[in-house]
């Protein structure tokens, strides 16, 4: 009875692989594909493992981490933080759609609109809706407290949208860069880097500034960007894949050992320093060592996802990829908001400080992505063009969208 039942499924899953497979153009790089998705997937797994929740006396929930009490956990981030990655097939992929643009005839400053415009209206969606639901969820009974937690969550990963449309407006300026130093285009921005964790870190440190550090955020997050562009010029080799790769590891190991850097890639409460807001040299080097990898990796990674049963998940996660980024984190809220009306909950509401809890969480990561889809399937739609949206609805998202990001900054 249930093989009858299955059957009809499997036939049509494999008849849905194959279309996707016979639709994809022979000359499409696939491994570029499969090093973007691999990275945007990284990034709910990493916020939905790494990132718990506490229930206060009122029933309300408040942000915590696994790894305040289980440092031990810190080489997990090592693995979900694949920024670097993301950043380096971002560069490359720019930098190939650049060329295009320009051999058709088109200019830099529409190639730049386009690509901010389809950035730009994902983040707008999701923010304006959420601007929508706030009074919503208050007047069911959800606590104020929560709805700030989850309005923190929800802004979290739009920052990297901000600083990503900032560093592909410099795209032209890259590969101009890339075609007359190659690699070492990028080598001032781990400089420049490198200057001001010493000034920050070093025996001057009580003497700097607070805000230095922010002097890291271009460079920081456009080197992997840089490597991408020059990637994509054919101007990084594997020679330079390999230099890439034993230098990343080295520089890693060594600012760990020897320098004490923080061990956790991502921000822990309670520490006083910081690796990812704003990215520090560690940061750097595991981009470093992580492109290499990807770019040594790439042929293997092609043949492997000729394979259209790997191919077709590729397809559709990069088809959905600022969606996937977007709303990830309402996918966990629309779990963890309803059960925090039932009390502690394991893996949901109870505090992270335990394996246990990690066990727990693990097998709560498939409702997590069951949620991810159903909302995808209605939100998607602002990946799209808005056509037949007027101007007065665009008006009202961006004014809603406003309202809803100076309530996660506690501006209101």
């Amino acid at each position: 009875m249930d093989t009858a039942l299955l059957a009809p499924l499997r036939g049509a899953a494999h008849k849905t692989v194959r279309a996707i497979d016979d639709r994809t153009p022979a000359d499409r790089d696939r491994a570029i594909d499969g090093l973007r998705a691999l990275a945007l997937l990284a990034v709910p797994t990493g916020h939905w493992l790494l990132g718990g929740f506490t229930l206060d006396g009122g029933g309300a929930l408040h942000n915590a981490s696994p790894l305040t009490a289980i440092g031990a956990l810190a080489p997990a981030s090592w693995v979900l933080q694949m920024l670097g990655i993301f950043f380096l097939v971002g560069g490359y992929a720019s930098a190939l759609s650049f060329r295009r643009a320009i051999e058709r005839g088109g200019s830099a400053g529409a190639w730049l609109r386009g690509r901010l415009i389809r950035l730009g209206r994902p983040v707008l969606g999701v923010t304006a809706v959420w601007a929508a639901l706030l009074p919503l969820l208050y007047g069911l009974g959800v606590p104020e407290a929560t709805l700030r937690t989850g309005a923190t969550l929800v802004i979290q990963p739009l920052w990297f949208v901000g600083v990503y449309a900032g560093i592909t407006a410099l795209t032209p300026y890259c590969v101009r860069a890339a075609r007359w130093w190659g690699a070492w285009a990028a080598a001032p921005l781990l400089a420049a880097v490198a200057v001001v964790d010493f000034l920050r870190y070093g025996p001057f440190a009580e003497a700097m500034p607070s805000w230095l550090s922010l002097l890291n955020l271009l460079p920081g997050w456009m080197f992997g960007y840089q490597l991408g562009v020059s990637w994509g010029e054919r101007r990084l080799g594997r020679r330079a894949a390999w230099v890439l790769l034993g230098g990343g590891v080295a520089l890693f190991a060594a600012l760990l050992v020897f320098f004490h850097y923080p061990a956790s890639m991502v921000g822990v409460p309670g520490q006083d320093r910081t690796n990812s807001h704003p990215p520090s040299l560690l940061v750097l080097a595991l981009a470093a060592a992580q492109s290499g990898a990807a770019i040594l990796l790439r042929d293997r990674l092609a043949r492997l996802l000729r394979r259209p049963a790997l191919w077709a998940p590729v397809v559709i996660v990069n088809l959905s990829a600022m969606t996937v980024l977007c709303w990830h984190q309402t996918a966990m809220l629309s779990v963890a908001v309803p059960a925090s009306f039932l009390g502690p909950v394991a893996g949901l509401t109870v505090a992270p400080d335990t394996l246990g809890w990690i066990a727990v969480r693990l097998a709560w990561l498939p409702l997590f992505a069951v949620a991810l889809v159903l909302i995808s399937r209605s939100t998607r739609r602002f990946e799209a063009p808005w056509t037949g949206v007027t101007r007065a609805r665009r008006a009202l998202a961006a004014v809603l969208a406003a309202g809803f990001a100076l309530f996660a900054l506690g501006l209101a």
